[in-house]
């Protein structure tokens, strides 16, 4: 009977892991599906997402009847240091609203209803889907109670330039971040000017090293 129980015991944690595993690693296509996905808080009666780059506006998205908006100059990214930027336009309660923050934005989407949702959700504490390495910083899975979400972040502009990559749980009927796991830096950018860049630590030390050696070289026995 023993054997029986452990060889069960055994066949549900394999399967667990099984199918937690088959949970893993499914990728964020890009950032206008992203976007695409959007549910908007109740009272908004239409909308519409608009990508402007080099000062030309495009539509991405229209739910409702296209609303009498006026383009706008700036707007929200969820990439860090894009050039161009998105913005909405949306009719409420027969007036027109904007927008074109990431705060904004997140009141906009109220509740969160999807896991593109928790991504943008969390876009305002700087992490971001990052297209170009979506296996370690754009990717997600869920269960029954949380989204896991592979993401990254900017976390420095100065020498070295870096992004780390983070796994957040994000709690369904709250929308609340429960867990962040840092796994750590996946790029790290050095120039010729930073004091800490390890090339140029290592260069300095094969400078020192022959110094040392003829230091010792040099040195004469006083004994007779």
């Amino acid at each position: 009977m023993k054997k029986i129980t452990c060889k069960l015991i055994l066949f549900i944690v394999t399967f667990l892991g099984i199918w937690t595993y088959s949970q893993e690693k499914e990728n964020f296509l890009n950032i206008p599906n992203i976007l695409q996905k959007i549910v908007p808080n109740p009272g908004i009666s239409s909308w519409i997402l608009l990508y402007n780059d080099g000062g030309k506006d495009q539509p991405i998205i229209t739910s409702g009847a296209k609303p009498n908006y006026t383009p706008q100059s700036s707007g929200f990214d969820l990439f860090p240091e894009e050039d161009s930027f998105y913005y909405i336009a949306y009719s409420q309660g027969g007036k027109v609203g904007y927008v074109t923050d990431l705060q904004a934005l997140k009141i906009f989407i109220g509740k969160i209803d999807n896991v593109q949702e928790a991504a943008i959700a969390v876009a305002i504490d700087g992490y971001f889907v990052d297209e170009e390495f979506k296996d370690i910083a754009g990717n997600y899975y869920e269960d029954g109670t949380n989204y896991y979400l592979g993401l990254g972040k900017l976390t420095s502009k100065e020498c070295p330039y870096q992004k780390k990559h983070y796994t957040l749980t994000i709690n369904k009927s709250t929308g609340e971040i429960s867990e962040v796991d840092d796994h750590g830096a996946y790029i790290e950018l050095y120039n010729k000017t930073c004091t800490n860049n390890p090339r140029l630590l290592k260069l300095e030390q094969k400078k020192e090293e022959p110094k040392e050696e003829t230091i010792k070289k040099g040195k004469r026995s006083t004994k007779k």
